[in-house]
């Protein structure tokens, strides 16, 4: 059967169309890959983006460097990424901010979800409850019954606005229902400064940066805050253990690209990626740092990353919180 001559040439232009996309999709990466951290040196996606870009490096034989762009509660980094060509040359990695901001400020220029396709979800950092160690309270449950017999000295510190700190911290007042004065402070330094001083009662951070203080007897690590044990302090129970049924707070997080972003350069990445967080090395190093390995398909992260904005959604608005 002959096709229709008009018919014959829409086909034609349409695969010539395609060719340019296909050709390009094949022979990436032929230049320098970068990767946005919307957060300074030093933090767990910092740490995840040099890990695994450095395999990305001999694996994919191009160079890959890391840009820190921090700022704006990781606002700033994150909106580079959105405007940034959709090519596969630019590429991000994001925490758990990516999945709050929406709901606390106004206007971020960006949406988690349109401005982004996801490549691979990459890890999650469970966070634990240290309390001053001068409070008589050895569980979860005991530290509880602490504050509300004693709510002028139930002081909660937090660090930074939209952290995974701030979110764990208004998830367990809600939980618990223990009279507690949420204390902001500008970053993690800062706060676990007055908790060793006893200032504030509670510090719920994340086990790189409570770890070393825990072991030491600075702090007493009461409870993690996922629904599973944290791998590196399995003797931790966690909140859901101690009676706080269906707690589950962690900063999670993975690699995005801007949206637009072909599907044969999202599959690449991913398989790629997900190749280097197998390598045992890249496993010791990143479990050193308190960090839980994932992996998996877009779209497994694409529906991780709808089901937490459901979750912090329904957070911030029966906390009350103000988008500014």
């Amino acid at each position: 059967m002959k096709l229709n001559p008009l018919l014959k040439a829409l086909a034609v232009s349409a695969a010539l169309a395609v060719l340019p996309h296909a050709a390009s999709a094949q022979a990436y990466p032929t230049r320098a890959i970068k990767i946005i951290v919307p957060a300074p040196p030093g933090g767990a996606i910092d740490t995840i983006a040099r890990v695994v870009g450095d395999k990305l490096a001999m694996s994919m034989g191009q160079p890959v460097v890391v840009d820190n762009r921090p700022g704006a509660s990781n606002n700033l980094g994150t909106d580079v990424l959105a405007k940034s060509v959709p090519d596969g040359y630019t590429i991000g990695i994001v925490g758990g901010s990516h999945n709050t901001n929406k709901f606390l400020f106004k206007n971020l220029g960006w949406d988690p979800e349109k401005s982004f396709e996801p490549i691979v979800y990459t890890h999650e950092v469970p966070l634990v409850f240290a309390i001053y160690p001068q409070i008589p309270a050895r569980t979860l449950p005991e530290f509880i019954a602490w504050m509300k017999a004693n709510p002028d000295q139930a002081k909660v510190a937090t660090s930074g606005r939209g952290s995974a700190q701030e979110m764990a911290a208004e998830m367990f007042r809600m939980a618990s229902g223990a009279p507690m004065l949420l204390v902001p402070y500008k970053g993690s330094s800062a706060a676990h400064s007055d908790l060793l001083a006893g200032r504030t009662a509670l510090f719920i951070d994340t086990i790189s940066a409570i770890q070393a203080q825990a072991k030491a007897g600075n702090v007493r690590a009461i409870a993690v805050s996922t629904r599973k044990r944290a791998s590196s302090l399995p003797e931790v129970p966690t909140a859901d253990e101690q009676g706080l049924k269906g707690y589950d707070a962690n900063t999670n997080g993975g690699f995005l690209a801007p949206a637009g972003t072909p599907k044969a350069i999202i599959d690449k990445l991913n398989t790629e990626i997900n190749a280097a967080l197998k390598l045992p090395d890249v496993r010791a190093k990143l479990e050193a740092a308190g960090i839980d390995i994932r992996g998996g398909t877009p779209q497994a992260y694409a529906a991780l990353i709808k089901s937490d904005l459901a979750k912090w959604g329904k957070v911030v608005k029966d906390a009350g919180i103000a988008a500014e």
